[in-house]
């Protein structure tokens, strides 16, 4: 079995970043959103001034998922007071369906027991089908539907997600009797 591995993306690294993101979203996104609004997208928040500044200005931070030493998918996070925001988990096509996206969770989970975040939080395209069944899957929920205007005419028509986080149970020691 390879090693899975996931590392904080520098900010060097972000161009590798840029063209993982262009490949994924270009093979994954056109059926769903189209090819006009994929390219629309890729600009708007996936170019290196987009990741740049929600880096340095939003508080978000971006991972690889490598599997074997090469880079397969790429995540991005941002902590909230109580909860915390899975802003992007994308895969590429062929690397799917491999378990990653259970570590990549497992990953997310551990980071909010650290932290003492409650939730995972993420948005999703309500016709996006396979990553919804793998949410839900991963113990996320649908909370609500959401639309958001991104400019050009475009708008993410999404479902909103949560997976609760439950802290690490401490052990409980048998109280001294008096």
């Amino acid at each position: 079995m390879n090693k899975t591995r996931i590392s904080e993306i520098r900010p060097e690294e972000i161009p590798a970043l840029v063209g993982l993101a262009a490949e994924i979203w270009r093979e994954h996104f056109p059926p769903i959103i189209g090819a006009e609004m994929v390219e629309y997208m890729l600009e708007k928040f996936q170019s290196e001034p987009a990741i740049r500044r929600q880096m340095e200005e939003e508080a978000v931070r971006y991972y690889f998922i490598e599997e074997a030493a090469e880079r397969v998918g790429y995540m991005a996070i941002r902590p909230e007071p109580e909860a915390l925001f899975l802003s992007k988990i994308y895969l590429r096509q062929s690397f799917r369906g491999r378990g990653l996206s259970r570590i990549a969770m497992d990953f997310l989970v551990s980071f909010c027991r650290e932290h003492r975040l409650c939730k995972i939080w993420l948005t999703v395209n309500r016709f996006n089908l396979g990553p919804i069944a793998a949410y839900e899957k991963l113990g996320f929920r649908k909370v609500r539907t959401q639309c958001v205007d991104v400019g050009q005419g475009y708008v993410m028509d999404d479902y909103v997600m949560e997976k609760e986080v439950a802290p690490l149970q401490s052990v409980e020691r048998p109280s001294a009797q008096k």
